[in-house]
């Protein structure tokens, strides 16, 4: 798939149903320093039949430079460019037949943080968001004035109270800014877990998943 800034060639992993035969899409986006086949393993652990899951990868591991709290500047033009590859993604599926109510928008880390502020600022119906130790994108005190609607659009965020590189604070406020959006949300903060995706998430994100197709 070519890069939504024409700079190249964006790798998209694959795994599951052939998007041409899916009923639905899964949407992946990996960590900083992590990759498309990370999310792809996941996938495996949440796969259900007649999903299509597609993991891109960023260039050099890593979707924007700098912390998630930092100055939108200081993550631009890496940020814009992220935002507008998983763009490209949903145009990808919207062409193959699978509008959005059919997509599913799941990234760990700041690939989380990366489709929860896609989500905000494209805000429609989507299959479901799932941000797993993540947040929404900018420096304490950002307005969060989104347009749109996520018309009940099933919201799973999960995380760490100990998280070190996510404020707890910063995950209900997300929770808060979605849900007033319109989303359907909920908010799952673990005690004493690592930066990691535990059994309790994987669980939650199959069972959004088993609503999506008529297979399952």
């Amino acid at each position: 798939m070519r890069d939504p800034a024409g700079l190249g060639q964006v790798h998209v992993g694959v795994f599951g149903t052939p998007l041409d035969a899916a009923g639905a899409t899964v949407i992946l986006a990996h960590g900083r320093g992590g990759s498309a086949a990370d999310m792809l393993h996941l996938a495996r652990d949440i796969a259900v039949p007649g999903i299509a899951f597609l993991a891109p990868q960023a260039p050099r591991g890593s979707w924007y430079p700098f912390s998630f709290l930092a100055p939108f500047d200081d993550n631009e033009p890496d940020l814009s460019f992220a935002l507008g590859t998983v763009g490209a993604m949903l145009d990808r599926v919207d062409r193959s037949g699978i509008s959005a109510e059919g997509v599913v928008l799941l990234g760990f880390s700041q690939g989380a943080r990366l489709v929860l502020e896609f989500a905000a600022r494209n805000a429609r119906r989507y299959g479901a968001v799932v941000g797993l130790s993540g947040g929404l994108i900018g420096p304490p005190g950002t307005p969060r004035l989104y347009a749109g609607s996520l018309a009940d659009t099933p919201v799973l965020l999960g995380c760490s109270v100990v998280d070190p590189h996510i404020p707890v604070e910063r995950v209900t406020e997300s929770a808060s800014t979605l849900q007033a959006l319109g989303g359907t949300v909920d908010v799952r903060i673990y005690p004493g877990m690592a930066h990691t995706v535990n059994r309790d998430e994987i669980k939650a994100t199959r069972a959004l998943l088993e609503r999506m197709t008529p297979a399952a």
